[in-house]
């Protein structure tokens, strides 16, 4: 059994030390759905929302999650994004999310892009529950991670 490293050898939780970890590039791909229906879908791709570009607006908002990831998860370093990219798409019964996160540092930033794709699906539903309240959120998970000693990792 794998030993977790938010975990100190006493049980108690604890930031890991990457001090003395070299700088590589890294870089997290992630994604996620939020299931609706084909009206609200419809509203969603029009870009023609009260509220606006539904769109835009989750797409910024996951850009500035990810650059607070640190702030929101309690045991991740704060680091210098390099590149944020997140995408809204429309696809077969709703939306699909996706981000890519990269830096070159001592740790990943798998974090980073699970945040940014789940503040994106948040924003959607925010976005589009005046018209839909039953949305789901589902799937959302890690796709890939490049770099670090653990080396590359796919779904």
């Amino acid at each position: 059994m794998s030993k977790l490293t938010h975990i100190d050898e006493t049980g108690r939780a604890r930031m890991v030390d990457v001090s003395n970890k070299p700088d590589t590039a890294r870089e997290a791909v992630a994604e996620g759905f939020v299931r609706m229906t084909a009206a609200t879908l419809a509203l969603a791709v029009s870009g023609e929302g009260k509220k606006g570009d539904v769109r835009a607006v989750a797409e910024i908002a996951g850009v500035m999650a990810a650059k607070q990831t640190s702030n929101l998860i309690p045991m991740c370093h704060p680091l210098g994004l390099s590149k944020v990219e997140v995408r809204v798409e429309p696809a077969s019964g709703g939306l699909s999310v996706s981000a890519r996160v990269r830096t070159t540092g001592p740790t990943g930033v798998e974090m980073e892009a699970l945040t940014a794709v789940s503040v994106t699906c948040l924003t959607l539903y925010d976005m589009l529950k005046a018209a839909e309240k039953g949305m789901v959120i589902e799937t959302v998970r890690l796709v890939s991670k490049t770099g670090g000693k653990s080396g590359d990792w796919s779904a």
